[in-house]
């Protein structure tokens, strides 16, 4: 949608998702924490779930775009220690979706505040000022920075029956479920 094509080796993909695990190291996520990511259809996405997964922390994915209402309720069920999210997606032709007023009114919306919010800065709309004081980062500062010192995360051992992510059911319910290869547990 955005015109651009990039390609990654598995070795392209080990290095990005050790270094973003040891930036989210870094920012204060262990095992057993969570991570919501919201975003849209990116490779910096996918880095985001193996990033968290490397870690032994659990991940929930909402879909990039949700209203900031919407937002707050899966933060309020999560409880998320860092959000991971993008400047903006691309709509097709009709053009950036601003993704800061969603994420900022979701924070402001729900009673439980993530501790940091992690944005991968698009050009095609980006996220400024970054706030550091409000827990905000760039993402792709903190990765360089990360490159720059060598700084990787190993894989954290879990066990099986660990928490793995949290997705939510398009049930009537609406509640969340954790899952693990041989768990699930209603959060």
């Amino acid at each position: 949608v955005s015109g651009t094509k990039r390609k990654f080796t598995y070795g392209n993909v080990l290095e990005e998702v050790e270094t973003l695990a040891g930036v989210l190291r870094e920012e204060g996520i262990t095992k057993g924490d969570v991570v919501l990511i919201y975003m849209p259809m990116i490779p910096a996405a996918i880095f985001a779930m193996l990033a968290a997964v490397r870690l032994g922390a659990m991940h929930a994915v909402v879909f990039g775009g949700f209203a900031a209402a919407s937002l707050a309720q899966r933060i309020e069920a999560a409880k998320p220690k860092v959000i991971m999210t993008a400047s903006c997606a691309i709509e097709g032709a009709k053009g950036p979706l601003d993704y800061r007023p969603f994420v900022e009114g979701a924070i402001k919306k729900s009673s439980y505040k993530p501790e940091k919010t992690i944005i991968w800065q698009r050009d095609q709309k980006r996220w400024d000022p970054v706030v550091k004081e409000e827990g905000q980062r760039n993402w792709q500062r903190l990765v360089q920075s990360a490159k720059r010192r060598g700084m990787k995360a190993d894989a954290v051992p879990v066990k099986g029956t660990d928490g793995l992510y949290i997705i939510y059911t398009s049930g009537t319910t609406g509640m969340p479920g954790c899952f693990s290869e041989h768990a699930f547990w209603q959060a």
